[in-house]
């Protein structure tokens, strides 16, 4: 794994940190009038999600490590398990529903997803930035009702909650996207 100066750490690197994984969210370089410039990371634990804000000077050696990303097909759920399938050897692994979050009602049978994997552990899943959903409810479309930046609340057929243009009644499929939970366009 290649060592890196201090300065040198940028938002979303992986960082060997303590004996943890850790990801550097928020990078803030600091010259102060006194002392050697240092750079101020906030960084978030991959393994148990907690935090941890830590100083590093220019001269500092930290270990970044490189996460392998394998394009993965969903298949199915099994007792709070994910199995999803590798498309190039077609190996079936099983991996926890937590690594999604929030995100895992938007996750669909047969969907393909980005797994990043360091050795052989998994630490991360990322579904496509942009899915069809179906609109289950709504309030009913009112004619004549085409303000600018009105929206009104609609219940997708995940039961995830967002906001639609007036004009988008139930029973339609709109395009969501998964990393803001907002309205993009009709399907």
């Amino acid at each position: 794994m290649p060592r890196i100066n201090g300065n040198e750490i940028r938002p979303g690197n992986v960082l060997e940190h303590d004996g943890g994984l850790w990801v550097a969210v928020k990078v803030n370089h600091v010259k102060p009038g006194k002392g050697g410039a240092f750079a101020q990371v906030e960084m978030k634990n991959l393994r148990n999600g907690s935090k941890l804000n830590e100083r590093f000077r220019s001269e500092d050696k930290v270990e970044r490590v490189r996460l392998e990303q394998k394009d993965q097909q969903f298949l199915y759920e099994n007792d709070g398990m994910l199995v999803v399938m590798d498309m190039e050897t077609f190996e079936q692994v099983e991996l926890p529903a937590d690594l999604l979050g929030d995100r895992r009602p938007f996750l669909q049978d047969g969907m393909t997803v980005t797994i990043e994997y360091y050795g052989e552990e998994a630490l991360n899943m990322a579904l496509p930035q942009k899915v069809t959903c179906t609109v289950a409810e709504t309030e009913p479309v009112v004619k004549g009702q085409t303000a600018a930046n009105s929206f009104k609340p609609a219940i997708l057929d995940n039961g995830v909650r967002i906001t639609v243009p007036p004009f988008v009644g139930e029973g339609e499929a709109v395009v969501v996207n998964t990393e803001e939970f907002a309205y993009v366009e009709r399907a």
